[in-house]
């Protein structure tokens, strides 16, 4: 993992080719928004505030995605589905 920015906060990034796609995630105070190399269906059964994307090939890709799917335990928090992956992350990070 490695510290990246964007807009000004400081997040934990994770870009790593594990087979023929990378596996990539962002790690914020709260939660994580991550690609569909991890499983939605664990992130719900072991109780993380979780979102996931599709399609993206790098952190830059993730960050600018939509998010696809999400824990029952992030919807708590107020993320949803069609949501910016920039929004979700600014609920996760926020106190």
């Amino acid at each position: 993992m490695k510290k990246i920015s964007i807009d000004g906060k400081t997040y934990l990034g994770f870009d790593y080719k594990l087979g023929n796609l990378p596996m990539i995630l962002i790690k914020a105070k709260k939660g994580y928004v991550a690609c569909s190399y991890l499983a939605p269906e664990t992130a719900e059964k072991v109780g993380d505030v979780a979102a996931f994307v599709t399609g993206v090939k790098n952190i830059e890709g993730l960050y600018n995605a939509k998010i696809r799917k999400i824990t029952s335990w992030a919807e708590e928090i107020g993320i949803r589905e069609g949501m910016s992956v920039r929004k979700a992350l600014e609920i996760m990070d926020s106190d």
